[in-house]
């Protein structure tokens, strides 16, 4: 017995609506099982783009390039010369930013209070690819490059006890591995997300602090590229800069910062992870409210044997049934979840939490990112897991003998 396919969607279409409250509920399921899974998603994809801008932004950048020995030994004589052939403008298409610094260990000194920080030396006009760029700043921010002022993060100055136009002392070791030691006045307090940051670098102008220490070159170059989504892009950009940097060491921001690095890549399993739990669970559910409706249509798939209807369009109707509730719930669920997402645009505060958010490499504000490939998995896999879910009561479906079937 042939039947067209539109005939099996028509028959599939009206048993649905048959039972209108089982479908309802099933529907519902559905949609917030979708829906769930998306808002989620779209969180850990905000957590995990927050993790890499955090180790991107905070003087890592994109790729670095370092002095051999210097992430084991910090400090001045871990130096290099930039490269005569260094042309930034041949990078232009890939590179949003560099910047040059000089970044050594230190001990800053108040009147009250002593502590150990990072001095970095910087040319504040190429900072626009680190958070300096942004940060709040109360008094004055760093002019040049020969700026012989400090620049404190706010925590630090609390545990200083100094502030905006009071002088402090830093002493480091210089050149000849003598120490140097100078005085500041500071600048300005800036406010960054975190107060791990502010407790740790302190920064000057990248010429004051070589005369300090008595020092050509740098220490490090950062570089910021425009599209950090296209990883080949980022390895041919490594590529020509240890072409360029030839003798130091040129690494990738996960490289430096592993740590994030390895969170990141979580990220991506977590989302499959979640998924598998919503749709797992509501498998179950799926593919108990099939086998009732099966059940209650015995006499029905009976009387289709009967009359010559082959075991495989009795199976297509059944998965027909799934699919077509799965898709509409699929789409309504998605509906929901992208509008719960446009809502939550401006972020969610998490600055009550501050001490753990930092910990995790998370800004105090977490914006939920809503990616289409996220959205094409969920409606495929949820699609895939519908047609799944109907397999076993399509199989007790054409396993109902007609005779017996039609004496029910």
């Amino acid at each position: 017995m042939r039947v067209p396919l539109g005939l099996l969607f028509a028959l599939g279409g009206r048993n649905l609506f048959r039972h209108r409250r089982r479908t309802a509920m099933l529907l519902a399921a559905i949609c917030v099982a979708v829906a769930g899974v998306t808002v989620m998603n779209s969180l850990i994809r905000g957590f995990q783009q927050d993790m890499r801008e955090s180790a991107v932004e905070n003087l890592t950048g994109h790729i670095k390039v370092l002095a051999p020995g210097y992430r084991d030994d910090p400090g001045i004589q871990k130096r290099f010369e930039l490269a005569r052939q260094w042309r930034p403008d041949s990078l232009a298409g890939d590179m949003a930013g560099w910047a040059p610094r000089v970044r050594v260990p230190a001990v800053i000194m108040s009147e009250r209070e002593t502590r150990g920080i990072q001095l970095v030396g910087i040319d504040p006009a190429r900072e626009d690819i680190s958070f300096l760029a942004d940060v709040p700043v109360d008094g004055e921010r760093l002019e040049g490059p020969e700026d012989n002022r400090l620049l404190l993060g706010r925590a630090l100055a609390e545990q200083l006890q100094t502030d905006v136009g009071y002088r402090v002392v830093v002493m480091s070791q210089g050149a000849d591995g003598r120490n140097r030691e100078a005085g500041f006045r500071v600048a300005g307090l800036y406010d960054a997300d975190g107060t791990g940051l502010e407790k740790a670098f302190a920064f000057t102008g990248l010429d004051f602090a070589r005369a300090m220490l008595d020092a050509d070159g740098v220490t490090e170059v950062s570089i910021r590229l425009r599209d950090d989504e296209t990883r080949p892009g980022e390895r041919s950009v490594a590529e020509r800069l240890r072409d360029v940097f030839t003798g130091q060491d040129v690494l990738r921001w996960e490289q430096l910062e592993p740590q994030a690095a390895a969170m990141f890549a979580f990220a991506d399993m977590a989302v499959f992870i979640w998924f598998l739990i919503m749709m797992g669970a509501l498998v179950f559910g799926l593919v108990n409210t099939l086998i009732t409706a099966v059940m209650e249509r015995t006499r029905e798939f009976g009387m289709l044997r009967a009359v010559g209807m082959r075991r495989g369009l009795i199976v297509m109707q059944v998965v027909i049934e799934s699919t077509l509730i799965m898709a509409v719930g699929v789409a309504i669920g998605l509906g929901i979840g992208a509008g719960c997402v446009l809502a939550l645009a401006d972020g969610i505060d998490l600055s009550a939490w501050a001490a753990g958010v930092e910990m995790a490499g998370m800004r105090s504000v977490l914006v939920p990112r809503l990616f289409p490939g996220d959205l094409a998995l969920v409606a495929g896999m949820s699609l895939a897991l519908g047609v799944f879910a109907s397999l076993y009561p399509a199989w007790r479906a054409v396993n109902i003998e007609p005779l017996e079937a039609l004496r029910r």
